[in-house]
């Protein structure tokens, strides 16, 4: 079973969020203050904070540069996971990943069902990996962001969390490029 082990020291992570909204700026962006609220109340720093437009091109632009940075171990994007023809944030997020963590997306499915019945088949919530750092692509609502947060991410970027988390194994999300 799933626990925190409390004998091993917390190691706080470098997480971005990004805002997709053709509606939202900053100072109402209650899904992005969601996301940095949770992150910092659990210890991680936030490296950066944007909101950007429904633009694929320009949204894995972004992706690529803050897996290029150094200072950004995990990318928290919210919104674009829908169904409408502007919710591009999936593709965008899958033009980047080199591996997918295809069960996130499950697992976020089963716990939105509790909270949402079957209008959880609307969500594309996604997850990944590229140069070393985890994508996650989140729905744009608050309650969904939480969701993620407390029923997925908080235990999985908890190094103290077993059997296994995905703090453990940073040093070998990019072990492929060192290799010749």
């Amino acid at each position: 079973m799933s626990r925190i082990d409390e004998t091993r020291a917390f190691v706080p992570v470098r997480i971005a969020v990004l805002t997709v909204s053709d509606t939202r700026g900053i100072d109402d962006d209650r899904s992005g203050d969601t996301l940095v609220a949770r992150l910092t109340g659990a210890g991680h720093s936030l490296a950066a904070r944007g909101i950007m437009r429904d633009d694929r091109a320009a949204i894995a632009e972004q992706l690529r540069a803050w897996c290029g940075d150094p200072n950004v171990d995990v990318i928290l994007t919210t919104g674009g996971t829908g169904l409408t023809g502007r919710d591009v944030t999936v593709e965008a997020h899958r033009d980047v990943y080199e591996k997918e963590i295809d069960a996130f997306g499950t697992v976020f499915t089963i716990l939105s069902m509790e909270k949402i019945g079957t209008s959880a088949v609307q969500s594309r919530a996604t997850g990944g990996v590229a140069n070393g750092t985890y994508l996650f692509a989140l729905p744009g609502s608050t309650g969904a962001c939480r969701d993620a947060w407390d029923g997925i991410l908080a235990n999985q970027l908890d190094y103290r969390h077993l059997p296994c988390n995905f703090v453990e194994i940073f040093p070998r999300l990019d072990e492929h490029l060192r290799r010749k």
